[in-house]
């Protein structure tokens, strides 16, 4: 028997990764079980343990709780990367999600007119600060309110894009070693985000509705990021009564939360945000790329009272003030109503989409909503996410694996998420016919190690 105390556990997982490095382990395979790993090389199952968990580190292999460790099918990508950038050559990329309504730059071009005369582009080409200008202040204020809930100008501030104001929203409110609740499946960038600002994600329960209440009391949190309207990923909203629940456990509390509202625009219906109902506690996050246009990274901030000079602090330590100029174009595309006819055409836009994926996807377990921009797919059994991934991208078609949501690394679940917005209409159709031809074949493989 080995000396367990002397063995190595990253020398054992070196040997492992050299034999996926030359093939011998394939994509997709499953490693033994720990216990029998460690019987068969005479190790402690500790240190059988802390080998996977370094193949997991290096992203070689995919632990899945209650089915085994797997050989990676697909490479690992930084947190969040894949749904902002395009790093694939797929035909048709159903990661990024972006939407963009016809005839879009002839409805965005008039109001960039006046910004190119010397003396407007002059002003327009100033630094802004974290507070913007007066008039973007009123102008965000009138258009990103919603019935039952009001926008004070003074409570507006502005970043780069709504990523930026997530990571100052945070930034401002937690401090590193911090505990931050979240939804068990939730926006990959704020995993990253995290990570970059040394905090800790706690996954929370979630049902039907989204977030559960009571879970949040139980968690020891120092601040809750949530998504009420549409979650990315599976589109689940929240509804008045669940909402003012939640206000009042975070109220009890005094739990400060951040509220992301960026798909809110494409449901004109649903209940009035969390912020409504714990204002003193809420900072809500919003921004202009998927309403107006992906270039279009303005972020939005809309803050306590009293809690405006530490987020602009936040924002103006982390360099991620809004660029004046798309101020300035904001402001006239909400003025003139450019941006109300976007939004209306992205909201019809949406629904075709998702009408392509109820008639292409009949007979699967999709959940979605007919307003969103998204679908998660939960997958047919015998696919794994990793799998179903590299499948889909044997054909050309780019999507996200479910694990890239899942906060608990050993939550990970088979289910892919379906970007909708950025694909071509045809090329979307097609794409969800090749999806549904894959997914009902069976997967195939070898174990390993058995």
């Amino acid at each position: 028997m080995a000396d367990h105390r002397r063995i190595d556990y990253r020398r054992i997982a070196d040997r492992i990764a050299a034999d996926i490095t030359a093939g011998r382990l394939r994509p997709g395979e499953r490693l033994p079980p720990q216990r029998r790993f460690a019987r068969r090389h005479g190790i402690a199952v500790s240190t059988a343990e802390r080998a996977y968990g370094e193949l997991v580190r290096r992203g070689l292999v995919v632990g899945e709780v209650g089915r085994g460790t797997f050989v990676r099918a697909t490479p690992q990508q930084p947190a969040g990367r894949a749904l902002i950038e395009p790093g694939t050559t797929a035909t048709v990329n159903l990661e990024l999600n972006y939407p963009s309504a016809p005839g879009q730059s002839e409805l965005l071009a008039p109001a960039l007119a006046p910004l190119l005369r010397p003396d407007t582009l002059t002003e327009a080409l100033r630094p802004a600060p974290a507070a913007g200008t007066a008039a973007a202040r009123r102008a965000a204020a009138a258009l990103f309110a919603t019935p039952g809930w009001e926008i004070a100008p003074e409570q507006v501030l502005f970043t780069g894009s709504a990523r930026q104001a997530i990571a100052a929203a945070l930034a401002s409110l937690v401090r590193p070693g911090g505990r931050v609740g979240v939804e068990a499946l939730t926006y990959p960038l704020v995993k990253e985000i995290a990570a970059r600002l040394g905090l800790t994600l706690v996954p929370l329960p979630t049902d039907e509705e989204g977030l559960r209440p009571k879970a949040v009391a139980a968690a020891r949190l120092s601040a809750l990021y949530v998504q009420p309207t549409l979650h990315n990923p599976t589109s689940a909203t929240m509804g008045a009564g669940r909402r003012r629940r939640l206000a009042e456990a975070v109220a009890d509390l005094g739990l400060p939360v951040v509220e992301d509202r960026i798909w809110s625009f494409l449901d004109e219906s649903a209940p009035a945000p969390l912020a409504a109902h714990a204002p003193g506690l809420t900072l809500v996050v919003d921004g202009l790329s998927k309403r107006v246009a992906p270039g279009l990274t303005v972020g939005l901030l809309v803050v306590p009272p009293g809690r405006a000079e530490a987020v602009a602090g936040a924002v103006r330590s982390g360099g991620w003030s809004a660029g004046r100029f798309a101020l300035e174009a904001a402001v006239r595309w909400a003025g003139d109503g450019t941006v109300e006819r976007l939004v209306a055409a992205k909201r019809a836009d949406a629904a075709a989409r998702q009408r392509l994926v109820a008639r292409r996807l009949d007979g699967f377990r999709v959940r979605s909503d007919p307003r969103a921009y998204f679908a998660w797919w939960e997958l047919p059994a015998g696919w794994r996410a990793d799998t179903f991934t590299a499948a889909a991208a044997a054909h050309g078609i780019a999507v996200t694996p479910g694990p890239a949501f899942a906060v608990d690394p050993g939550h990970t679940p088979d289910a892919v998420r379906l970007g909708l917005a950025s694909a071509p209409p045809a090329d979307l159709d097609r794409a969800l016919r090749t999806l549904a031809a894959i997914a009902g074949e069976r997967p195939g493989g070898r174990r390993y190690g058995t």
